[in-house]
């Protein structure tokens, strides 16, 4: 999974409209990053990639940018 589907799968799991998330919104910024949000972000995770996500790691996450860093998922666009 590249970027590009890893933030419209977290649009889709936020109930956003697709292509909302750039990766640069703080996560305090989205309504619907909640604690419902946050057990659906570590279900998507092991369901897409079949890893577990640290609760610690992403307890540290401040923005979408870092919830792309935990799972590997290229943060910058290829130039």
């Amino acid at each position: 999974m590249d970027r590009k589907d890893f933030l419209l799968a977290l649009d889709e799991m936020l109930e956003l409209d697709a292509g909302t998330l750039t990766g640069d919104e703080e996560l305090t910024s989205l309504d619907s990053w909640d604690s419902l949000a946050v057990i659906s972000f570590i279900a998507l995770v092991d369901e897409t990639f079949g890893t577990v996500v640290e609760g610690e790691k992403l307890a540290k996450a401040k923005t979408v940018a870092d919830l792309l860093a935990l799972v590997g998922v290229a943060v910058a666009v290829a130039a």
